[in-house]
C-alpha cells in the first residue's frame, strides 16, 4: 500500500533530489546579485524560480574583485 498521497518513498525521494538540484544552483547565484541566500529555497515553487530569473536577469551582478 502507497502511502503519502499515492507517493511511495521512491518518489518523495526524487522531490528531494529534484529540490535539491533546482535550490543549490539558486543559492550559490543570488549573493552575487545581492539577494539574500534564504531566497533560494522559494525556488522549489515554479513560478517562483522564474520570477528569481528575471529579477537576476535585470539586476546589476556585484563584482567582489572589483569592491
Amino acid at each position: 500500500m502507497m502511502g503519502f498521497y499515492g507517493m511511495g518513498g521512491g518518489g518523495i525521494l526524487m522531490m528531494v533530489v529534484i529540490g535539491a538540484l533546482v535550490v543549490v544552483p539558486f543559492w550559490r547565484l543570488l549573493s552575487r546579485f545581492g539577494i539574500p541566500n534564504w531566497v533560494a529555497i522559494l525556488a522549489i515553487f515554479p513560478l517562483a524560480a522564474l520570477i528569481l530569473l528575471w529579477v537576476m536577469a535585470f539586476k546589476d551582478q556585484i563584482d567582489e574583485r572589483r569592491a
